[in-house]
Protein backbone atom coordinates (compact mmCIF):
# COMPACT_ATOMS: atom_id res chain seq x y z
CA UNK A 1 0.00 0.00 0.00
CA UNK A 2 1.24 3.66 -1.46
CA UNK A 3 2.15 6.00 1.62
CA UNK A 4 -0.45 8.50 3.24
CA UNK A 5 1.89 11.43 1.24
CA UNK A 6 2.23 9.88 -1.77
CA UNK A 7 -1.82 9.52 -1.99
CA UNK A 8 -2.04 13.27 -0.97
CA UNK A 9 0.28 13.98 -3.73
CA UNK A 10 -2.00 11.76 -6.49
CA UNK A 11 -5.21 12.61 -4.78
CA UNK A 12 -5.77 16.33 -6.94
CA UNK A 13 -4.02 14.45 -10.17
CA UNK A 14 -7.02 11.77 -9.75
CA UNK A 15 -9.23 14.90 -9.64
CA UNK A 16 -7.99 16.46 -12.13
CA UNK A 17 -8.74 13.79 -14.37
CA UNK A 18 -11.35 12.84 -13.25
CA UNK A 19 -12.72 16.83 -14.21
CA UNK A 20 -11.71 16.32 -17.56
CA UNK A 21 -13.25 12.51 -18.24
CA UNK A 22 -16.26 13.64 -17.50
CA UNK A 23 -16.43 16.75 -19.72
CA UNK A 24 -14.87 14.49 -22.23
CA UNK A 25 -17.81 11.62 -21.71
CA UNK A 26 -20.48 14.87 -21.81
CA UNK A 27 -19.53 16.06 -25.39
CA UNK A 28 -18.56 12.82 -26.17
CA UNK A 29 -22.70 12.37 -25.28
CA UNK A 30 -24.07 15.53 -27.99
CA UNK A 31 -21.83 13.57 -30.32
CA UNK A 32 -24.11 10.67 -29.81
CA UNK A 33 -27.06 13.14 -30.16
CA UNK A 34 -25.28 14.78 -33.41
CA UNK A 35 -25.22 11.20 -35.17
CA UNK A 36 -28.52 10.38 -33.62
CA UNK A 37 -29.78 13.86 -35.39
CA UNK A 38 -27.83 13.34 -38.62
CA UNK A 39 -29.58 9.71 -38.86
CA UNK A 40 -32.92 11.40 -38.51
CA UNK A 41 -32.26 13.26 -40.96
CA UNK A 42 -30.92 11.77 -43.61
CA UNK A 43 -34.33 9.56 -43.02
CA UNK A 44 -36.19 12.20 -43.93
CA UNK A 45 -34.33 14.19 -46.62
CA UNK A 46 -33.00 11.65 -48.57
CA UNK A 47 -35.06 8.55 -48.19
CA UNK A 48 -35.87 9.24 -52.51
CA UNK A 49 -32.32 8.72 -52.79
CA UNK A 50 -32.26 5.91 -50.81
CA UNK A 51 -35.13 4.21 -52.46
CA UNK A 52 -33.60 4.29 -55.98
CA UNK A 53 -30.83 1.97 -54.51
CA UNK A 54 -30.51 -1.83 -53.37
CA UNK A 55 -32.04 -2.38 -49.82
CA UNK A 56 -28.04 -2.03 -47.88
CA UNK A 57 -28.07 1.45 -48.88
CA UNK A 58 -31.36 2.39 -47.39
CA UNK A 59 -30.09 0.88 -43.73
CA UNK A 60 -27.48 3.69 -43.42
CA UNK A 61 -29.69 6.25 -41.77
CA UNK A 62 -30.97 3.53 -39.12
CA UNK A 63 -27.01 2.72 -38.50
CA UNK A 64 -26.68 6.31 -37.75
CA UNK A 65 -29.60 6.53 -35.03
CA UNK A 66 -28.47 3.33 -33.69
CA UNK A 67 -24.89 4.18 -33.11
CA UNK A 68 -25.90 7.82 -32.32
CA UNK A 69 -28.33 5.98 -29.75
CA UNK A 70 -25.32 3.52 -28.46
CA UNK A 71 -23.48 6.69 -28.15
CA UNK A 72 -25.67 8.37 -25.66
CA UNK A 73 -26.15 5.43 -23.35
CA UNK A 74 -22.37 5.14 -22.96
CA UNK A 75 -21.93 8.89 -22.51
CA UNK A 76 -23.90 8.52 -19.83
CA UNK A 77 -22.29 5.09 -18.53
CA UNK A 78 -18.79 6.97 -18.61
CA UNK A 79 -20.03 10.31 -16.14
CA UNK A 80 -21.35 7.29 -14.10
CA UNK A 81 -18.02 5.22 -14.45
CA UNK A 82 -16.08 8.25 -13.47
CA UNK A 83 -18.02 9.37 -10.31
CA UNK A 84 -18.31 6.32 -9.24
CA UNK A 85 -14.06 5.87 -9.64
CA UNK A 86 -14.84 2.08 -10.83
CA UNK A 87 -11.48 0.52 -12.30
CA UNK A 88 -13.44 -2.55 -14.13
CA UNK A 89 -16.03 0.06 -14.81
CA UNK A 90 -13.80 2.93 -16.54
CA UNK A 91 -11.95 -0.30 -18.53
CA UNK A 92 -15.20 -1.34 -19.81
CA UNK A 93 -15.50 2.47 -21.01
CA UNK A 94 -12.18 2.78 -22.59
CA UNK A 95 -12.85 -0.79 -24.12
CA UNK A 96 -16.38 0.55 -26.30
CA UNK A 97 -14.60 3.79 -27.15
CA UNK A 98 -11.78 1.30 -29.02
CA UNK A 99 -14.74 -0.53 -30.63
CA UNK A 100 -16.18 2.75 -31.50
CA UNK A 101 -12.68 4.41 -32.87
CA UNK A 102 -12.33 1.02 -35.04
CA UNK A 103 -16.17 0.96 -36.45
CA UNK A 104 -15.66 4.47 -37.54
CA UNK A 105 -12.58 4.41 -38.74
CA UNK A 106 -13.03 1.41 -41.22
CA UNK A 107 -16.41 3.21 -42.04
CA UNK A 108 -14.72 6.07 -42.71
CA UNK A 109 -12.18 4.83 -45.00
CA UNK A 110 -14.83 2.14 -46.56
CA UNK A 111 -16.82 4.98 -47.75
CA UNK A 112 -14.07 6.91 -49.17
CA UNK A 113 -12.70 4.18 -51.09
CA UNK A 114 -16.33 2.56 -52.28
CA UNK A 115 -17.36 6.23 -53.28
CA UNK A 116 -16.82 5.95 -57.34
CA UNK A 117 -18.75 2.03 -56.86
CA UNK A 118 -21.81 3.46 -55.32
CA UNK A 119 -21.98 6.30 -57.62
CA UNK A 120 -22.10 4.39 -60.36
CA UNK A 121 -24.35 2.02 -58.31
CA UNK A 122 -26.66 4.92 -58.01
CA UNK A 123 -26.50 5.91 -61.66
CA UNK A 124 -27.69 2.42 -62.90
CA UNK A 125 -30.64 1.85 -59.91
CA UNK A 126 -31.72 5.69 -61.67
CA UNK A 127 -31.95 4.82 -65.04
CA UNK A 128 -33.74 1.74 -63.70
CA UNK A 129 -36.30 3.75 -62.24
CA UNK A 130 -36.80 6.19 -65.09
CA UNK A 131 -37.05 3.23 -67.97
CA UNK A 132 -39.66 1.57 -65.38
CA UNK A 133 -41.68 4.74 -64.16
CA UNK A 134 -45.19 3.77 -63.10
CA UNK A 135 -44.78 0.33 -64.46
CA UNK A 136 -43.74 -2.02 -62.02
CA UNK A 137 -42.57 -0.10 -58.92
CA UNK A 138 -44.39 3.22 -57.41
CA UNK A 139 -41.58 3.80 -54.92
CA UNK A 140 -39.16 4.45 -56.92
CA UNK A 141 -41.47 6.31 -59.92
CA UNK A 142 -42.21 8.48 -56.34
CA UNK A 143 -38.11 8.92 -55.84
CA UNK A 144 -38.18 9.89 -59.27
CA UNK A 145 -40.91 12.74 -59.24
CA UNK A 146 -39.58 14.27 -55.91
CA UNK A 147 -35.99 14.06 -57.16
CA UNK A 148 -37.18 15.91 -60.63
CA UNK A 149 -39.36 18.41 -58.56
CA UNK A 150 -36.85 18.65 -56.04
CA UNK A 151 -33.97 19.42 -57.52
CA UNK A 152 -34.86 21.13 -61.03
CA UNK A 153 -34.09 18.24 -63.43
CA UNK A 154 -35.40 15.79 -65.51
CA UNK A 155 -34.21 12.30 -67.08
CA UNK A 156 -31.24 11.01 -66.32
CA UNK A 157 -28.79 12.91 -68.33
CA UNK A 158 -31.24 15.43 -69.93
CA UNK A 159 -35.21 15.82 -70.38
CA UNK A 160 -34.75 13.66 -74.02
CA UNK A 161 -33.99 10.31 -72.04
CA UNK A 162 -38.00 9.97 -71.14
CA UNK A 163 -38.23 9.08 -75.18
CA UNK A 164 -36.83 5.84 -74.50
CA UNK A 165 -40.11 4.92 -72.34
CA UNK A 166 -42.87 3.29 -72.42
CA UNK A 167 -44.50 5.88 -70.05
CA UNK A 168 -43.45 8.54 -72.97
CA UNK A 169 -45.20 6.97 -75.39
CA UNK A 170 -48.60 7.07 -73.93
CA UNK A 171 -48.33 9.95 -71.62
CA UNK A 172 -45.13 12.06 -72.36
CA UNK A 173 -42.79 13.48 -69.74
CA UNK A 174 -43.68 13.64 -66.57
CA UNK A 175 -45.02 16.58 -65.04
CA UNK A 176 -42.74 16.42 -62.04
CA UNK A 177 -40.13 17.62 -65.01
CA UNK A 178 -41.80 21.20 -65.64
CA UNK A 179 -41.17 24.39 -64.42
CA UNK A 180 -44.49 25.74 -64.35
CA UNK A 181 -47.03 23.19 -64.06
CA UNK A 182 -49.72 25.02 -65.04
CA UNK A 183 -47.99 25.28 -68.46
CA UNK A 184 -47.76 21.57 -69.54
CA UNK A 185 -50.20 20.83 -71.41
CA UNK A 186 -50.40 16.61 -72.41
CA UNK A 187 -50.16 18.02 -75.77
CA UNK A 188 -46.60 20.04 -75.14
CA UNK A 189 -45.08 17.06 -73.00
CA UNK A 190 -46.03 14.43 -75.32
CA UNK A 191 -43.53 16.26 -77.75
CA UNK A 192 -40.13 16.90 -76.84
CA UNK A 193 -39.41 19.97 -79.57
CA UNK A 194 -42.58 22.13 -77.42
CA UNK A 195 -41.57 20.43 -74.06
CA UNK A 196 -37.77 21.64 -74.01
CA UNK A 197 -38.85 25.12 -72.92
CA UNK A 198 -41.32 24.33 -70.02
CA UNK A 199 -39.22 21.71 -68.86
CA UNK A 200 -35.94 21.49 -66.54
CA UNK A 201 -33.15 20.41 -69.35
CA UNK A 202 -30.71 19.61 -67.08
CA UNK A 203 -30.20 16.07 -66.14
CA UNK A 204 -30.77 14.06 -62.39
CA UNK A 205 -27.79 11.93 -62.62
CA UNK A 206 -25.12 14.84 -61.78
CA UNK A 207 -27.56 16.89 -59.47
CA UNK A 208 -27.83 13.81 -57.55
CA UNK A 209 -24.76 12.35 -57.56
CA UNK A 210 -23.80 16.09 -56.53
CA UNK A 211 -26.12 16.10 -53.31
CA UNK A 212 -25.00 12.79 -51.90
CA UNK A 213 -21.01 13.03 -52.80
CA UNK A 214 -21.70 16.55 -50.74
CA UNK A 215 -23.92 14.64 -47.81
CA UNK A 216 -21.00 11.82 -48.16
CA UNK A 217 -18.37 14.40 -47.34
CA UNK A 218 -20.11 15.74 -44.20
CA UNK A 219 -21.10 12.12 -42.84
CA UNK A 220 -17.51 11.17 -43.67
CA UNK A 221 -15.85 14.21 -41.91
CA UNK A 222 -18.15 13.85 -39.03
CA UNK A 223 -17.31 10.03 -38.70
CA UNK A 224 -13.59 10.74 -39.17
CA UNK A 225 -13.36 13.81 -36.39
CA UNK A 226 -16.02 11.71 -33.87
CA UNK A 227 -13.44 8.57 -34.44
CA UNK A 228 -10.41 10.60 -33.67
CA UNK A 229 -11.81 12.22 -30.68
CA UNK A 230 -12.31 8.93 -29.24
CA UNK A 231 -8.55 8.83 -28.34
CA UNK A 232 -8.50 11.25 -25.86
CA UNK A 233 -11.23 9.21 -24.09
CA UNK A 234 -9.14 5.88 -24.11
CA UNK A 235 -6.04 8.08 -22.57
CA UNK A 236 -8.63 9.79 -19.87
CA UNK A 237 -10.06 6.62 -19.12
CA UNK A 238 -6.57 4.61 -19.03
CA UNK A 239 -4.90 6.74 -17.06
CA UNK A 240 -7.60 7.52 -14.52
CA UNK A 241 -8.08 3.62 -13.81
CA UNK A 242 -4.48 3.24 -13.54
CA UNK A 243 -4.28 6.23 -10.84
CA UNK A 244 -7.06 4.57 -9.35
CA UNK A 245 -6.18 0.78 -8.93
CA UNK A 246 -2.13 1.69 -7.85
CA UNK A 247 -3.09 4.16 -5.22
CA UNK A 248 -6.09 2.12 -4.10
CA UNK A 249 -8.00 5.48 -4.25
CA UNK A 250 -11.65 5.03 -3.12
CA UNK A 251 -14.11 7.92 -4.60
CA UNK A 252 -16.19 9.60 -2.27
Amino acid sequence: MSPPSRRLQTKPVITCLKTFLISYSLIFWFTGVILLAVGVWGKVSLEAYFSLSSEESTNAPYVLIGTGAIIIIFGLFGCFATCRGSPWMLKLYAMFLTLVFLAELVAGVSGFIFRHEIKAKLGIAYKKAVLSYNNSDSSSSSAVDAIQRTLHCCGVNNFTDWNETEYFKENGIPVSCCEATAKCTPEILKDLDKAKTEVYNMGCFKQVTYVMESNLGIIAGISFGIAFFQLIGIFLSCCLSRYITNNQYEMV
